[in-house]
């Protein structure tokens, strides 16, 4: 068994015992999104910007890694034509769910994000990528399949995590750890992360998250940062977190 597969074992449980992104939208939340009022979020706490998004009517949308029935609704409520790729069996079931409670098609895959992804070149209008790169060690294959399966003209919209929440530990005031993170080479770093059942987890810089999109080819168009939401560093308003917006030109 390899990290990606003890991470999609790992967030199946956190899912039974109610992990937050994995809480699905209410039959309000989509009847509202069907009327226009609607958000999503990339990141913890910042709604994603409208101004980011096509009209949604007809596209072909890809929630890469964005399974839990929370963005995929929405998209479907807008008129979108909706794919989703999740590794974790769980994730995918809820969203599964709600697209058979509100009655609109989904097409849910179940696949591994870090191997090339299961579609055909330009297949997508736009590609919804929550925070979910921290799970996987090397981020600039992951921007190279984006970059071929998107139409052109087609964006990509990315939740990143900056790297600085894993030079703590619980106590966030304090640093206890190195950048990179990485438990595969690291022995300290995997220990804590066993220690708090909290899977593979890897740092990234800006250079992999922001120049990787480039050297990807994508045009960096826009980005907000984001805080974790609760919290020491939250608290004191320390960005952990951004999020992007990318086309394909």
């Amino acid at each position: 068994m390899n990290y990606t597969d003890i991470n999609s074992k790992t967030i199946d449980r956190w899912v039974e015992e109610g992990w937050e992104w994995g809480i699905p939208v209410s039959h309000e939340t989509f009847v509202k999104a069907q009327k226009g009022d609607w958000s999503v979020l990339l990141t913890p706490t910042k709604p994603v910007p409208k101004s980011w998004f096509p009209p949604m009517e007809g596209k072909e949308v890809l929630g890469l890694a964005s399974g839990g029935g929370q963005q995929m609704p929405v998209f479907a409520a807008l008129g979108a034509k909706c794919t989703l790729l999740d590794y974790s069996r769980r994730q995918l079931q809820t969203d599964r769910e709600v697209a058979e409670r509100e009655g609109y098609a989904l097409a849910a895959v179940r696949a591994d994000m870090s191997k090339p992804l299961p579609f055909s070149d330009e297949s997508f209008d736009l590609i919804f990528h929550p925070v979910s790169n921290c799970y996987v060690r090397e981020v600039l294959p992951i921007w190279r399949e984006c970059f071929r399966v998107l139409k052109k003209g087609g964006r990509l919209l990315s939740g990143l995590d900056n790297g600085f929440n894993y030079l703590f530990g619980e106590k966030e005031g304090v640093i206890e750890y190195s950048l990179p993170f990485d438990p595969l080479t690291n022995e300290e770093h995997r220990r804590s992360l066993e220690r708090d059942d909290s899977g593979f987890q890897f740092s990234h810089t800006l250079e992999e998250q922001l120049r990787g999109q480039l050297q990807a080819g994508f045009c960096l168009l826009d980005l907000y940062e984001d805080t974790n939401g609760s919290g020491f560093l939250h608290e004191r308003g320390v960005p952990t977190f951004l999020a992007t917006l990318a086309v394909k030109q």
